[in-house]
């Protein structure tokens, strides 16, 4: 291996992020062992190795839905990238809560079997098949498993022999491991308890998660079908809904003309600013009767074709228009006076 390896050099800033998640998962465990005594119904007070195993699996199922929630968040405002720079602290402490969960269950439920207690982990509920009584303890086991590769390959030594590409795969698998959590719990856990509220916490997380993400990735697919328009000549007006309906919003390009893109109810028109009769500002006019009329004088001007109606002959320069993400585009080059365009409607792909 051609990568050197260093530790982990930690600084002011890092001894101060450690100790805040140290001390948050104390307190986590705190609280959760505390409300299983507190809240325990009279004469079934569970054991101590329970309410650990609980709380383990709890607080590594949480850290891993924060873990998850700050990649989007860091893309939403910039004041989570400090955490998003030593996540894989936090992802190091997660499989460290998550294997303490795993080797309490193993011990616990299997350390007293006559096989090896890894072996009675696999074997002693073969239902596969069965919903209700699958053996949900495989699933977290893989998980486990994959959070272990994740952790001992979160140093940058890994990083720089495995290739950037190759590593930021395997650690996207943090992804599988989280719907196996999810299901391992759902199949477990949950299914024991009476009430609805560790399922509603769970589901809760999972969609959190998924929320973000699918928030995030079309906000981030419309900004650069944005930028993209933007280099091949279209001009920002601003969201589609912003424009009042009946009137319009002036744009104004880098040269040339000003424009004044109308709304009338989805549909989204875009013609030249000046009014051909006294150069009167169109866009501070309004949509009536199906035609653009001009505030100073009453001129009139049908927005899809920029004419006005007959008998009078005046024509307007028509400007192609798109909807990206919500947003409209204006193209920069305007189209001959009189040319008829469809219109943009809000709500079709753009």
């Amino acid at each position: 291996m051609a990568a050197g390896f260093s530790l982990v050099g930690w600084n002011r800033f890092k001894r101060a992020y450690d100790g805040v998640l140290l001390t948050g998962i104390a307190v986590f465990f705190a609280a959760h062992l505390g409300a299983g005594f507190l809240l325990a119904p009279a004469g079934q007070l569970p054991s101590e190795i329970q309410l650990l195993i609980r709380a383990s699996g709890a607080a590594a199922f949480s850290l891993l839905t924060i873990i998850l929630c700050l990649g989007p968040l860091a893309r939403l405002s910039p004041r989570a990238l400090p955490l998003v720079y030593n996540r894989r602290h936090m992802g190091v402490a997660c499989f460290g809560l998550a294997l303490i969960h795993g080797a309490l269950v193993v011990l616990w439920y299997h350390g007293f079997s006559e096989v090896n207690a890894f072996i009675s982990l696999l074997v002693s509920n073969p239902r596969y098949t069965s919903l209700g009584g699958f053996p949900f303890e495989s699933l977290g086991l893989a998980a486990l498993l994959i959070l272990f590769v994740m952790a001992a390959t979160s140093h940058d030594f890994w990083n720089a022999v495995l290739g950037p590409r190759l590593w930021k795969w395997v650690h996207m698998s943090v992804y599988a491991a989280y719907g196996l959590i999810i299901a391992h719990v759902m199949l477990g856990a949950v299914q024991g308890e009476k009430g609805l509220l560790q399922a509603a916490l769970v589901g809760g997380s999972a969609l959190l998660v998924a929320g973000l993400h699918i928030f995030v990735g079309r906000k981030e697919s419309a900004r650069d079908s944005a930028l993209a328009a933007e280099a091949e000549g279209w001009l920002d007006a601003g969201l589609a809904a912003a424009i009042p309906d009946g009137r319009a919003v002036i744009l104004v390009p880098p040269e040339g003309e000003r424009i004044a893109v109308f709304r009338e109810g989805a549909k989204i028109y875009a013609v030249a600013n000046a009014c051909r009769h006294q150069g009167g500002p169109l866009g501070e006019g309004r949509i009536l009767d199906g035609c653009i009329v001009c505030p100073w004088h009453g001129y009139q001007y049908r927005p899809e074709d920029g004419c006005s109606p007959p008998p009078y002959t005046e024509k307007l320069p028509t400007y192609r228009t798109r909807i990206i993400g919500g947003r409209v585009f204006v193209h920069r080059l305007p189209q001959p006076p009189g040319t008829a365009l469809p219109p943009s409607v809000i709500g079709e792909a753009g």
